[in-house]
């Protein structure tokens, strides 16, 4: 069995972070791993505490890790500061990881702020180039890239310009009110649209999460960059198909929907 490693926050409702990213590991036949950064306390209506753990115990989860259970893939999602991104890094490099996928959770959806100006320059000069590919939002894919994004030509030209900075691929995922949930790669200097269906459902909970996750898997599994796209898009919509419907506010995705095919059981 093939195996991956998330390296991200725990979400106590378990529709994002390390749960989301465990369950999608496991209905892809992956073999799933976990180092979390921090516990959060939250539900479908928003979050009220975040405790980091410290660098020395985060450390010592990689080591633990990496020396007993090589990972054949890295997911990395939630890390707030520049102590626990400087580790990663560094752990990341001296055990040689390979197909290191960043979801930069820099900027939500709506457009919140996440993370710290600082930790975001640390982020950008630790882990970016360390990673086979990073998957911004379109907010996201604007700070990084420096340009305003109102039109898919702009989701071009800022993929291009991180991808150039740090020497990896770019997925920008796209969602935005313009772009019907079709997503960017920009990849060895030339684009690929991968095409999505918007779907009618706002229980969109962990979505980014999902996707990095379901990308790392199919990179486990050998697949190459444009195939594991491709698959993991497949997978996001039928999650989101399934209308799992839970909670009062924006619910999770169904991430077993292709093991029961829905039923609820």
């Amino acid at each position: 069995m093939r195996t991956a490693l998330t390296i991200a926050g725990s979400d106590s409702c378990g529709g994002a972070g390390i749960q989301a990213d465990i369950k999608t590991m496991t209905a892809y036949g992956v073999y799933a791993m976990s180092a979390i950064t921090a516990l959060t306390a939250q539900n479908t209506t928003g979050v009220t505490g975040i405790m980091e753990v410290t660098e020395e115990f985060l450390g010592k989860q990689l080591d633990s890790i990496f020396t007993d259970i090589y990972p054949d893939a890295v997911k990395i999602g939630m890390v707030s500061s520049n102590s626990l991104i400087e580790i990663i890094s560094e752990k990341l490099k001296y055990y040689n990881a390979k197909n290191i996928v960043v979801d930069p959770v820099m900027i939500s959806t709506s457009g919140s702020t996440l993370l710290r100006d600082d930790a975001v320059e640390t982020l950008k000069n630790c882990l970016f180039r360390q990673a086979v590919l990073l998957t911004p939002n379109i907010p996201e894919a604007s700070v990084l890239s420096g340009i305003a994004i109102n039109d898919e030509v702009d989701m071009i030209k800022a993929a291009k310009i991180i991808s150039s900075e740090y020497g990896c691929a770019v997925l920008c995922k796209g969602g935005h009110s313009f772009n019907d949930a079709n997503d960017l790669l920009y990849l060895n200097h030339s684009y690929t649209w991968f095409n999505g269906e918007r779907i009618n459902n706002n229980d969109t909970h962990g979505t980014g999460c999902t996707l990095s996750s379901a990308i790392a898997s199919g990179l486990a599994k050998g697949l190459n960059l444009e195939t594991s796209i491709r698959l993991a898009k497949e997978y996001i919509s039928g999650a989101l198909k399934a209308n799992l419907n839970l909670g009062k506010g924006s619910g999770p995705l169904n991430h077993v929907w292709n093991i029961f095919k829905g039923d609820k059981q």
